[in-house]
């Protein structure tokens, strides 16, 4: 068989790189479930005109199909099923499908991959992990959930700082705000605002003011004001205040805008006390998909902020509805593989070693291969990860094996009655070792990661 060549966009880490993934996740889990949040898994694939309703362009999507089929089938598209390109659009079904099973307000976290068909660049896949906590009521949500869940998530990325992981910042603005202050100065289309002034860092200012006159028929003034907007920032409530200075320069007045303004006061005060230099109130920050209403956010590493957003979402009031009951939540969602994209290629972090096994143990000759593996049973009975030699070579070999894999101990069976040893190989020193008895440092039971200095 020939080399293959890789595909872009679709990552696969190396032994040590998956420790590092995995102890991102069971971080994150580990802190959803100390908040309340129950984890659930969706299928893979949603109808593809549920897909396509959510804000999302059909060139993203992937279809899925058979490879063998008639072409009366190929042609209609209504049966057809596309691979989910978050995890939001799946939890909307899931909550509709067992509404009645569910205790409301339900708390979820939800851990697994998704598909998007865009081009592959630092940062962005087209298969990733993402895990996402969201919070749905029936019929109503309260509000303070739009304060609570950016704050879990500022927890269990904070959770994370202890191995390496860069300081984060979340950005927060209120859809009610944007909506009521580009309604008042007469602009309609709001979602193609929206959609505009998310561009902002990608393609600057200038660019943007033309999309907006181009797009959705603003005035030049009318675009300059909405980038006026897009330009306020800061991380205590005064920015609520600039808000309305520049709202009455345009001679403003909004109820919307009122009741956006003082649900992000309330967000920004209570993450003052909880979060003291976390969360950052900013304008800009749109969030391209339509069904927001409410609270949107976005997440950057401090340092890294040309990744762009590691962790987003919003309050969403119809995005879940039956005709006869509506589901609002709120929710936020962390690409996982971006993250530890950048943890790895930045070095950041390391795995202290990419395999489990703490002891290797050597093998004297074929014959005795039993009494090896004796060992090794006796071992992992008390939990200790263990592996046997692979052949009965010279002990250096069996040594220079257990190096290369990072595997920090070898066992060696006594013979003719002499006790069992066990030597560290990185310090050289060996000692007599009962399996019934010796275990290894905690630090070195299972591989751990560190910040990649330590």
């Amino acid at each position: 068989m020939a080399r293959p060549t890789p595909l872009s966009g679709f990552p696969e880490w190396l032994p040590d790189g998956r420790v590092v993934e995995q102890h991102v996740l069971d971080t994150l889990r580990r802190t959803f479930e100390l908040h309340g949040f129950a984890g659930i898994e969706t299928r893979a694939v949603e109808p593809l005109d549920q897909l396509l309703r959510k804000g999302e362009t059909s060139k993203e999507v992937y279809v899925l199909r058979r490879l063998q089929e008639d072409a009366d089938a190929e042609q209609d598209r209504s049966g057809q099923l596309g691979l989910h390109f978050d995890l939001t659009v799946p939890f909307a079904r899931y909550v509709l499908e067992n509404a009645g099973h569910l205790a409301f307000p339900f708390q979820r976290y939800q851990i697994q991959k998704v598909w998007r068909g865009e081009r592959p660049q630092d940062g962005r896949f087209r298969e990733f992990v993402q895990a996402d906590i969201d919070v749905v009521g029936a019929g109503d949500l309260p509000y303070h959930y739009e304060v609570d869940l950016p704050l879990v998530m500022a927890e269990a990325l904070g959770a994370l700082r202890d191995i390496g992981v860069p300081p984060v910042r979340i950005l927060v603005n209120n859809r009610r705000v944007a909506e009521g202050f580009y309604r008042g100065l007469g602009l309609d289309d709001v979602e193609g605002v929206l959609r505009s002034i998310d561009k902002l860092d990608k393609i600057g200012p200038e660019k943007v003011a033309g999309l907006l006159v181009a797009e959705t028929g603003a005035t030049p003034e009318q675009a300059q004001a909405c980038l006026d907007l897009a330009a306020i920032s800061g991380g205590d409530a005064g920015v609520v205040d600039r808000v309305r200075v520049l709202a009455a320069q345009h001679g403003i007045v909004s109820e919307l805008m009122e009741q956006g303004l003082g649900e992000l006061r309330q967000l920004i005060e209570a993450a003052a006390v909880r979060a003291p230099g976390v969360v950052v109130a900013d304008l800009k920050i749109a969030r391209g998909l339509d069904y927001y209403t409410g609270s949107v956010y976005e997440t950057v590493l401090v340092g890294h902020e040309q990744l762009g957003s590691i962790c987003s979402g919003g309050r969403y009031d119809t995005l879940a509805s039956d005709g006869k009951q509506t589901y609002p939540g709120v929710g936020l969602s962390i690409g996982v593989s971006r993250l530890v994209s950048r943890l790895l290629s930045g070095g950041l972090v390391r795995a202290t070693r990419g395999v489990p096994a703490a002891v290797l143990v050597a093998v004297t000759s074929e014959e005795s291969r039993p009494a090896s593996d004796a060992v090794a049973t006796a071992l992992r009975a008390r939990g200790v990860p263990v592996e046997v030699a692979p052949t009965a070579a010279k002990f250096g070999k069996q040594i220079k094996h257990a190096d290369r894999r990072g595997i920090p101990f070898v066992w060696f069976p006594g013979e003719d009655g002499a006790a069992d040893q066990v030597k560290d190989i990185r310090s050289g020193e060996q000692v007599d070792a009962d399996a019934a008895a010796w275990a290894p440092p905690m630090e070195d039971l299972w591989p751990r990661v560190v910040p990649a200095e330590g």
